[in-house]
């Protein structure tokens, strides 16, 4: 709803953006050579395709990919990354715990 989205994403080093709207980040709305991380992730109907769909994100990446100096593809960009952190996170939490379970038994 930022009524001047493009005035603040043309100064923005990085932008991350997840708003849910395919293709929704141009390429005049970014500056040359920011980094952009796509988080959005939306199945768009394509006939060609098995599915019937195919999924995108939420920047133009063909054209975006142009001016910056590192995009992030969707799919295979942040959500491995994801994937990642969170086996990571479910670890740390089971080593807490048993540290905590020793902790009560002494």
């Amino acid at each position: 709803f930022t009524k001047n989205i493009t005035q603040i994403t043309s100064q923005a080093d990085i932008i991350i953006i997840a708003v849910g709207i395919p293709n929704f980040l141009k390429a005049e709305m970014v500056k040359d050579d920011a980094v952009v991380i796509d988080v959005g992730i939306t199945r768009v109907p394509d006939d060609s395709k098995p599915k019937g769909y195919r999924i995108t994100g939420d920047v133009d990446f063909e054209n975006v990919s142009k001016k910056a100096s590192y995009i992030t593809p969707v799919p295979g960009g942040v959500g491995p990354m994801t994937i990642a952190m969170l086996l990571k996170n479910t670890l740390l939490a089971r080593e807490t715990h048993r540290t905590r379970e020793k902790e009560l038994k002494n």
